[in-house]
């Protein structure tokens, strides 16, 4: 079982954000924070544009900007000097993912190939197309026997086996914007332009259950039981269909665009950004068709830019403009604060935890790397 605090663990005193340094006054005393007793973190000059945790949890991965990323094993995390910086692809890097492999990585570039990253920091090249790999994702069983690796190439998705073998190719009227395996591994939602597909991987025949609604569509989540699938829109909303009848699901009044989505654990809860508070859309009781959004907990005035809910306990982790990031316990108003703007890390670009819930990564547009340790034995 994963030594990570759980939410009645939170500190007894904390039941809203805390005040900025400006608001607290000269010569209050500073609120301490899980960046100040739990956390590394290094700068660079560069726009952290993504952060994944291999399926083991022992390692983690950030990519920048500028196409180097950052390898960090956990048994190294306090050691700064031990986080090993290298170029993976000629050119940026474009994607990011956790390998099927339980060690690994997956990245996609300019260079139109999909690499694998592996623990000792080898680099595989596991294909090579003729169009830049902008997206890619994998899925492993919980035995971790059985694997699959999918990519999106313009209109095309690409399923790998573990070994990088092909396994099929699958095309599309419009380029892929997005890609979500289901929990079984059975299905691979793909969001593009008017709608979003699901097609069956093993199918003998590959025509996908298409799901339309007028737009460009330009991200994916599926539900945990397999309920909805989501998708992220250009516009300032969400669209959604239940997956049992079709039933189209609208989800609008952001301020903001939604760039980030994540279901809780049971996939009662879909958290997204997009808005100054964490909002989180209802998936039970009939939900969230004709049931208004919850908004859990937030900074007046600004913007969550990343979500991610915790995979063990019903806490969400959100990251917000101003650099703020806080865990938030879903059923009831108590937050933790992980890092705060008066650290001056920068705008929150990335943001997610461990399999085992341990150890919650982030990034942000300034070029903070953090990795922040919740495990109890941070504390010994």
């Amino acid at each position: 079982m994963p030594q990570t605090p759980s939410p009645h663990m939170l500190p007894q005193g904390v039941s809203s954000m805390p005040p900025s340094a400006s608001a607290r006054g000269k010569g209050s005393a500073p609120f301490s924070s899980l960046i100040d007793t739990r956390g590394t973190f290094l700068k660079v000059e560069r726009f952290i544009e993504s952060c994944a945790v291999s399926q083991n949890g022992q390692n983690f991965l950030f990519a920048t900007s500028e196409g180097d990323v950052w390898l960090v094993a956990r048994k190294g995390l306090k050691d700064i000097s031990s986080w090993q910086q290298m170029a993976v692809h000629e050119g940026p890097v474009l994607c990011l993912s956790a390998d099927c492999k339980p060690e690994s990585f997956l990245t996609g570039g300019e260079d139109n190939s999909l690499r694998r990253i592996h623990a000792d920091g080898r680099v595989e090249i596991l294909y090579t197309g003729k169009r830049w790999v902008e997206h890619c994702t994998s899925w492993v069983d919980e035995k971790g026997r059985n694997g699959m690796i999918a990519f999106a190439s313009g209109k095309e998705v690409v399923l790998l086996n573990p070994e990088g073998k092909v396994i099929k190719q699958l095309s599309h009227a419009s380029t892929v914007s997005g890609l979500a395996f289901d929990a079984k591994g059975k299905r691979l939602a793909t969001s593009h332009y008017n709608g979003a597909s699901l097609w069956y991987v093993h199918a003998s025949e590959d025509k996908p259950q298409e799901y339309h609604w007028k737009g460009s569509h330009i991200g994916v989540v599926l539900h945990p039981q397999g309920e909805a699938l989501v998708t992220t829109m250009q516009e300032n909303e969400l669209h959604g269909w239940r997956l049992s009848d079709g039933h189209n699901i609208r989800m609008s009044g952001y301020p903001r665009k939604v760039h980030s989505l994540s279901f809780s654990r049971n996939g009662k809860w879909l958290a997204t950004s997009g808005a100054d508070t964490v909002v989180m859309w209802p998936f039970f009781g009939g939900g969230p068709i004709g049931k208004p959004p919850v908004e859990l907990a937030g900074i007046p005035g600004v913007i969550c830019n990343k979500v991610a809910f915790h995979p063990q306990f019903d806490l969400v982790a959100a990251g917000f403009s101003d650099g703020t990031v806080f865990l938030a316990d879903t059923k009831s108003d108590r937050m933790m604060p992980v890092s705060l703007s008066t650290h001056q890390l920068g705008p929150v670009s990335c943001l997610c935890c461990s399999p085992d819930g341990e150890i919650l990564m982030f990034g942000t547009e300034d070029g903070t790397m953090a990795v922040v340790d919740l495990s109890l034995s941070a504390v010994s």
